[in-house]
């Protein structure tokens, strides 16, 4: 029997780090055949990958998966470069849509930001009239709303008919929580609301627990992007409140880069808290967890909007893989897993003082009961985000 044939179409794939990599992979060793289609790896520095360009390396193999790479603007630093990235996918993706000799069965999307990568998946779909599938990871306007702070109708109204028109053009959306869910329906034609479930993300197999590695004091430590929508810069203020309490054995390390590393290096400077802070830079997937064997607590945050309210993160179902006791600075969605997992102590987004006070509670625990909260989010990561039970559920509607 010849092997049904997965078209990804995404904006970002390998080497960049998103979970539709491990998700290609693990189709591939389900007996698919998989193709990804995707733009010049440069997330999240906003810099071309060494040895990738327009020009260069725009067809490879990796672990199964065939990949294409269409032109994609790589967006620096800049307002006009996050622009021109946003539309040069589309836009070259619209010209390879016409001509492509590709021939799947189905297309399968992974959205992040922007939504505008979508159109490629949903006209490749009409054209060849097969299903076509969307992972929602970022919610269109909202997101847009939250990174350019832009609300008027003007702009907002041409956005809100697109997603329309991507929602409209596929078979079956998910959601990464609940909210997301409930917000993606509002886009959706009632009589098709049952067209949108959950989906949580899971975290790959190499994160697990690894034993710990011992330290003088109480390290925190975070993992990932550092971005506009993280929030971190939180963390220096809680940083300089603790040390105005005369505790000095209180460490933050980071992992990770991106495109707000400057202003968060920056606010550790204003509130004079260095010598708290410690910079790992940016490592592969594979590191974290002997990283996080190297902390007492892992640490998430976000920006202050309602959008992530609605969000539950990759991250924390990384940091509960690797057995972590968790501290946040969050609420709605994360803040719920949080405590239903009884896994760790949330904090409003925003507010440093209680930060401050949740970082101190969590260092004075005993290490028998940092084992416990760590345990419970071990617990209630294979119950609630089990990968080989969403990979099961996934392959009922791919095949």
């Amino acid at each position: 029997m010849e092997k049904k044939h997965i078209l990804i179409i995404c904006q970002h794939f390998y080497p960049e780090n998103f979970r539709i990599n491990d998700m290609a992979y693990e189709w591939v060793k389900r007996g698919y055949k998989v193709t990804a289609v995707t733009g010049t790896p440069n997330y999240p520095t906003g810099k071309y990958f060494p040895g990738y360009s327009w020009f260069k390396n725009t067809k490879e193999t990796h672990n199964g998966v065939d990949i294409y790479r269409i032109p994609l603007i790589a967006p620096g630093h800049t307002k006009l470069g996050l622009v021109l990235n946003y539309y040069s996918f589309p836009f070259f993706g619209f010209w390879w849509q016409l001509f492509s000799r590709i021939k799947a069965d189905e297309v399968f999307m992974f959205e992040t930001s922007p939504m505008h990568q979508c159109k490629v998946g949903v006209r490749f779909a009409k054209r060849h009239k097969i299903p076509c599938y969307l992972y929602v990871q970022d919610l269109w306007p909202e997101n847009l709303e939250m990174i350019t702070g832009i609300h008027s109708p003007i702009i907002i109204k041409p956005i809100e008919r697109m997603v329309r028109y991507i929602y409209k053009g596929c078979t079956h959306l998910w959601g990464t929580s609940p909210s997301f869910v409930d917000a993606i329906r509002k886009y959706v034609d009632p009589s098709e609301h049952d067209k949108v479930s959950f989906w949580p993300q899971y975290a790959e197999e190499f994160y697990q627990p690894l034993p710990k590695k011992k330290h003088k004091g109480f390290n925190v430590i975070f993992t990932g992007n550092i971005g506009q929508a993280q929030g971190l810069e939180i963390l220096p203020l809680a940083a300089r409140k603790i040390r105005e309490q005369g505790i000095k054995d209180i460490r933050f390390t980071i992992v990770g880069d991106g495109r707000a590393r400057k202003s968060f290096e920056e606010s550790i400077t204003e509130n004079g808290v260095w010598d708290m802070f410690e910079f790992a830079g940016r490592v592969t997937p594979q590191e974290v967890p002997a990283l996080l064997a190297t902390g007492d607590a892992a640490f998430l945050s976000f920006a202050d909007d309602e959008l992530f309210a609605k969000t539950i993160p990759a991250k924390l179902q990384s940091y509960m893989a690797c057995a972590m006791p968790i501290i946040a600075s969050a609420k709605g969605e994360t803040a719920r897993v949080i405590k239903e997992a009884d896994c760790g102590i949330c904090s409003d987004i925003g507010d440093a003082e209680e930060l401050a006070c949740s970082i101190l509670a969590m260092s004075k625990l005993s290490e028998e009961k940092l084992a416990k909260l760590g345990n419970n989010a071990l617990k209630y990561n294979k119950e609630h985000f089990d990968k080989k039970t969403l990979m099961d559920e996934m392959d009922t509607y791919l095949r």
